[in-house]
């Protein structure tokens, strides 16, 4: 009876000292979508604006912004050494947002996009990952390449040539 008795003082103890799970109902794709796209247009403001605050705040501490130069793949620290004087100067670069598809996962904690951009350069295409850490959204991954028209890309090639046979050198043995 003893042992009863304990083995129910036990039980109910464990059961009473549960605590209560608190499920968060997810957020709908669409709302993550409206999010992420406030983020974006917010992160190409900041640039338009030299706002060097707003602009990396909106990356994540371990992010990665990919140029239109081959040689430009920076990590955030890489990326604003570089971007700091145009910053400096009250004028970074605009880009605006045409059109973009953004993409969530199913656990909605991460989204990747993809947009046309309509920038100093001409037609632009940007593509990414943000990621969901605390609530907010971070760039994680940018790339910016920019647009060529099939019809064009044979004067592109031919453009280029000199410079891609310099890059290329590093990596042939």
């Amino acid at each position: 009876m003893k042992n009863f008795l304990l083995i129910l003082v036990l039980a109910i103890s464990f059961f009473s000292c549960k605590s209560k799970i608190e499920i968060k109902p997810l957020e709908s794709k669409s709302t993550i979508k409206e999010k992420v796209n406030k983020v974006l247009d917010g992160w190409h403001l900041a640039a338009s604006e030299a706002n060097y605050q707003d602009y990396f705040g909106k990356m994540d501490s371990v992010s990665v912004f990919i140029g239109t130069d081959a040689t430009e793949n920076w990590t955030k620290t890489e990326f604003e050494s570089f971007s700091k004087p145009y910053f400096d100067k009250g004028k970074a670069w605009s880009f605006t947002a045409l059109e973009r598809n953004v993409y969530v996962n199913n656990d909605r904690n991460f989204v990747w996009f993809d947009e046309l951009l309509d920038t100093w350069m001409g037609t632009c295409r940007g593509s990414g990952v943000l990621e969901n850490k605390n609530g907010n959204w971070l760039i994680k991954h940018y790339v910016l390449s920019v647009e060529i028209p099939n019809d064009d890309v044979q004067a592109v090639i031919l453009a280029k040539k000199k410079n891609d046979s310099i890059f290329l050198s590093r990596y042939k043995k």
